[in-house]
Parts: C-alpha cells; sequence; structure tokens
C-alpha cells in the first residue's frame, strides 16, 4: 500500500498530480506561467475543477505562451468567456493577460520567471516535515513577499494564499506529509534541479 498525502483522495487524476507534479520543482518559465494562471483561475473553486480543465486552458490560453497572451485583446477576453472547457471569469481571464505582461517584465529585468521565483528560496526548495495536513500553512512570510512583489510588477490573482499553493505546486517547498512516498523522493533530490 503506497502511503499518500490524503487531500489527492481517490480521483485517477488527482493522483496522477500528486504523485507526478505537485511538489516536484518547475524551473520552465512556460510551465511556472501555466500554473501561476492555473491557481489563480482555482480562486474559490476545487484544484480538481481546474485540473479536469488544464487541457482546455492550453488551447484556450495558446500553450501558456505568454507572449501571445500579453497581447490579447477584448476579441480574444470574449472568445475565452464563450469558452465552456475554461472557468469562464471575466477577472480571472483579464488577470491572466496582466500576468502574461507581467511575466515579460520580470523576464526583461532578471532573464527568466524562473530566476525571479527560485530566489526567494535560494533556489532549493524548503522541505518541510508536516505529520498532518491540518499543519500545513495557507500563507507563509515567503508567499506573503512574492504576492507583494508580484503585484508591484501589476499581477493579480497572486495574493499570499494563491502565492503559497503556487509555491507548493512548484516545488518550492515540499509539502507532502512525512509518511507520504513524496515526500522523501523529494527531500532526496539533488540540487540545483532543472526540470
Amino acid at each position: 500500500m503506497i502511503n499518500r498525502c490524503a487531500w489527492c483522495g481517490s480521483d485517477p487524476l488527482y493522483i496522477h498530480y500528486h504523485d507526478c507534479e505537485w511538489g516536484t520543482p518547475v524551473h520552465d518559465d512556460r510551465r511556472l506561467f501555466e500554473f501561476l494562471i492555473l491557481e489563480g483561475a482555482q480562486a474559490g473553486l476545487s484544484w480538481l475543477t481546474v485540473l479536469k480543465k488544464r487541457e482546455n486552458y492550453r488551447k484556450a490560453f495558446q500553450g501558456f505562451d505568454p507572449q501571445k497572451i500579453a497581447v490579447y485583446s477584448e476579441r480574444d477576453v470574449q472568445r475565452l468567456l464563450a469558452d465552456p472547457g475554461i472557468v469562464r471569469n471575466r477577472l480571472k481571464i483579464e488577470s491572466a493577460i496582466k500576468n502574461a505582461q507581467g511575466v515579460l517584465k520580470i523576464t526583461d529585468q532578471f532573464g527568466s520567471f524562473d530566476a525571479f521565483l527560485w530566489r526567494y528560496v535560494d533556489g532549493k526548495p524548503i522541505q518541510n516535515g508536516w505529520r498532518s495536513l491540518a499543519e500545513l500553512p495557507a500563507t507563509t512570510e515567503k508567499s506573503d513577499a512574492i504576492s507583494k512583489d508580484l503585484k508591484k510588477w501589476g499581477f493579480n490573482f497572486a495574493g499570499s494564499t494563491i502565492g503559497y499553493a503556487f509555491m507548493q505546486a512548484i516545488g518550492m517547498v515540499n509539502d507532502h506529509v512525512v509518511d507520504c512516498f513524496r515526500h522523501r523522493d523529494l527531500k532526496e533530490v539533488k540540487y540545483p534541479y532543472k526540470s
């Protein structure tokens, strides 16, 4: 019997996400941007709802290419609002466009979105040792700082709670509980790690 974090339940898609993605360090700018947009889309919804729409998001948002999304017009917003395969919320759609513009500005200054984000943890994930899901925080000082910084760059749907969920998803923190098989796997990864 494999021990997993209880939050992934029994849905095969959720289990796959838990086993193969959540907490695994991500250093690809496009995937980082994808996770940020999906975490913002998830606000007020379940993560499983967003996971089920992920492929639709990839098509609707042109593979999460910030260069393309940054220049979306009102016509693109209307196209996305009419797409039943994504969360059709104007504020979330418009935030994806603003966030793409922010990613491009950050890339100009820092060389990559990856370099900007991972400097908060000195390029190495924080290894937590939670024994139960009840111990996991919703925010931390680092997620507060990232959120504040992203907002300075014009980002929306990037509050500290979304920021911490983002940090968990992209592996900036190892928040698998200690009896989960992924906790040990991710703790043993040698750094610097490039996905």
